[in-house]
């Protein structure tokens, strides 16, 4: 079976629950869209165990992508280096806007396992398309920012896939369904809190894990939607 969920933040706990719930096997596959670390109690737990998950493909996220930048900087201040000022006060921001847990988290890592969070970070797909059923998938973190029919996705650039969020009533595809996170569904007009929201042509699945709502989980073969609390 072929399973979609996003916005993770650090929701172990939830995300074993679910795994658990849907009884995620070898044979299955689950796509992450984005936003894997910050906020949530165990950011660099969650992510170390979905590196070792062959099964679970990581799609880059805002946050990841954040992470990623000033992480390879706190692993150079680890190792003796010195940051600069601009670069000590973006982390003081990042600290007080979700990324305490990820920082502690990494800090708590051997030196292997830090080379492994960042290369995990460096890996991860700017999106990915499935066919499922007979049914095409865009599944992207955000949305496609300056989406034009007539450009590849591959031509995008990082920033478009996680800055811009999914109208889910815009036809982008002819032939696919994109599927994004990012937006909390208690912040779509029309959604209901803590459920996975469907528009015309467009499905949201960030159902708000990290901020006291459900962790939403999309399976693609039938539409089923599961829901942990």
């Amino acid at each position: 079976m072929t399973y979609v969920v996003s916005d993770l933040h650090g929701c172990f706990d939830k995300f074993k629950k679910l795994l658990k719930e849907i009884q995620f096997s070898d044979d299955d596959v689950m796509y992450v869209l984005g936003d894997i670390v910050d906020y949530g109690d165990e950011p660099m737990e969650l992510l170390c165990d979905l590196s070792m998950r062959y099964n679970v493909i990581p799609i880059l996220g805002d946050c990841d992508y954040r992470a990623y930048r000033l992480l390879t900087e706190l692993n150079k201040m680890l190792s003796g280096e010195t940051p600069d000022a601009e670069t000590l006060a973006e982390m003081a921001e990042w600290m007080q806007n979700g990324g305490q847990k990820t920082i502690e988290g990494f800090k708590a890592l051997d030196d292997d396992m830090r080379e492994g969070a960042l290369e995990y970070l460096a890996d991860m797909s700017l999106y990915e398309e499935a066919e499922v059923s007979g049914k095409k998938y865009i599944l992207v973190h955000a949305g496609i920012a300056d989406f034009d029919e007539d450009t590849p996705l591959e031509d995008y650039m990082p920033e478009d896939f996680i800055s811009e969020a999914l109208d889910v009533d815009r036809q982008y595809f002819a032939d696919a369904t994109v599927i994004a996170g990012h937006t909390p569904t208690y912040n779509v007009d029309g959604a209901e809190n803590g459920k996975i929201y469907k528009g015309e042509y467009g499905i949201i699945i960030d159902c708000g894990a990290a901020f006291g709502e459900t962790l939403g989980c999309l399976r693609l073969e039938d539409g089923k939607k599961f829901y942990i609390e």
